[in-house]
Formats: C-alpha cells, structure tokens, sequence
C-alpha cells in the first residue's frame, strides 16, 4: 500500500476511532492541506505566473460588461461626463462653487475623472470575491488575481477616459506643456493606491455582507471630502475661515492628492501660486500612500487567502 493510502486507511481509522488526530495523522505523513496558504514571496511569484490570466480576464470582463447596451464602451466615457454636468450645473452654477476658479470645466472634469478611477476599482474589488464564488471553488489560483483583474479592467476604461479629458482639457484653452510628460507617473501612483484598496475591500466583501450596501455612502462622503467640484484652500480656509491645518488634511486623504496633482499639471490658471507645480505635501502624500496601500493591501489580502470561498 503506498503512503497516501496508508494516510487515507489510518485517517479513517483514526477518525473512527478517535484515537488521533486528523492534523497529527497530516504530519506524520507529510501532507498538506490542499489550499494552504504558501508563503507571502511564493504567493506573489504565483501570481506573477498568472499575469496573462489576469489581464485576459480583464479584457473580457470590459468587452462583456456593455455589450447588452446601445451605445456599448461609450458609457464609460459618458458616465463621468454625464455627472460632471450634474455636478457644473449644482455646484457651479447654482452654488457657486466655480468661483475664484478660472477654468472650472477643466477643474471640474480632471476631479470626476481621477476620483471616478478610484471610485469604481474600490466598489469592483469590494465584489470581485463575493461575485465569484462558483470560480473560487472549482478552480486552484491565487486569490488576489481576481481584484488585481477588477483594477486593470478600469485602467483599461481609464485610457479611454483619459483621452476624453485631454481633448476636454485642450478645448477649454490649456494647452500641452512639459509637464504633461508627468500624467503617466500620477497614474501609475494613482493605480498602486487602487490596486491596494482594492484587496483590502476585497477581503472585507468577502466576509462582511452589508459592505457593498455601505459602499455608496462611503464613496459619496469620500466625493465629497476630496475636492472634486469645490478648491479646498478656497471653500475650507478662505470662505468657512477654518484653520489652514483643516485644509492640509484634506489635500492629505489619497483621492484629494491625486486629484490636485493632477490639476496642477493639466491646468495652469487654476493656482497661480503654484503655477504647474503641485504643493510638495501633495505628492509626497500621493507616493506614500501608493506605497503604503500596495503593500499593506497585498499582505493584508494573503493574510485570509484560505478562507476566501468557504462557508
């Protein structure tokens, strides 16, 4: 009889019996569980092997995702348009936020646009488990593939809405300079901060239930706090005389980071204190929390990678 079936024959009997345990049984005989979490380095080799799965399944998922629809892939580029009309007609016009704001179209469209990337990865990567359960359990592969696939399939919607934006932002009067050759690495930080966020919901949809019913709230408050349609430094520190700290931490939160940058290098007129050049805290606030977020939400995702699918 070989190894594993004198394993199988002694589990029964012992299981029968009681006599020792399943896990001792395991050890005595060298075997492992079959979806036992492999060590954080290995798991992330394994996932690098996949890389052609995971971007082929992202692909898929933007080719399927409208094809039900009229007007297909332009909805990913009319969605943010259609909102930043809302949001001009509300709070610019109405409200006044377009106030000491020269281009406000520019500087409302680069808000919707950046915050939107990181909107729908967030609310994706929430359900990238949760919805796949049926895959989970039939097939042997790392977890993280799934939201890693969800954050690729929107930079992939986000080139076209890039291309939308830059035609948007030429047509308001700004034009390309330099410091446009710097759009690639804000979207590269941006990408790094979406992919951790993006495991960490990941993990907590799959055990929470309630989270995708929380998720609007939760991104409506972070719209709001982020800059999107209203200048911080204008609205927090100038019209409401808060401290100027209050505003500092505003332009600290991720989205706000990314989204004033951004600006700064598409948008010319808006800050001339700044000119093209971002504040040094926004930044250094978008470089730590790409980094801080991919690591954390790596680590943080292969810390439950054994239980996703169970239960």
């Amino acid at each position: 009889m070989s190894q594993p079936e004198s394993a199988v024959a002694d589990a029964q009997a012992g299981g029968r019996s009681g006599q020792e345990p399943l896990a001792k049984l395991a050890k005595r005989y060298g075997l492992r569980r079959a979806i036992a979490r492999p060590r954080f380095p290995v798991y992330l080799r394994q996932l690098w092997q996949r890389r052609h799965f995971i971007l082929t399944y992202a692909t898929s998922r933007n080719v399927t995702k409208y094809s039900n629809s009229a007007l297909g892939q332009l909805w990913q580029v009319l969605t943010p348009l259609l909102n930043a009309a809302i949001y001009f007609l509300m709070f610019g016009l109405i409200l006044g936020g377009n106030k000491n704001i020269d281009n406000y179209p520019a500087f409302l469209l680069t808000g919707m646009f950046i915050f939107t990337f990181t909107q729908r990865t967030v609310t994706a990567g929430a359900k990238s488990i949760s919805g796949n359960l049926s895959m989970i359990r039939a097939l042997h592969f790392p977890r993280a593939s799934l939201p890693l696939a969800y954050t690729i399939q929107e930079l992939q919607q986000l080139a076209i809405s890039m291309g939308v934006l830059l035609t948007l932002v030429v047509a308001t009067q700004e034009w390309p300079t330099w410091f446009w050759l710097m759009i690639p690495v804000v979207l590269l930080l941006q990408t790094m901060f979406n992919i951790g966020a993006g495991l960490v919901v990941a993990r907590l949809g799959a055990t929470m239930r309630d989270l995708n019913q929380l998720l609007p709230f939760i991104t409506r408050t972070w719209l709001y706090a982020s800059g999107v349609f209203f200048s911080i430094q204008d609205k927090v520190v100038d019209a409401a005389q808060l401290p100027q700290w209050v505003a500092n931490v505003m332009y600290l939160n991720p989205a706000a980071s990314f989204i004033e940058w951004m600006r700064e290098i598409l948008i010319a007129s808006h800050n001339p204190q700044y000119g093209h050049h971002p504040p040094p805290m926004v930044w250094m606030s978008c470089v730590f929390w790409a980094v801080f977020a991919l690591g954390f939400g790596f680590w943080f995702f292969w810390r439950s990678e054994e239980r996703y699918g169970r239960g």
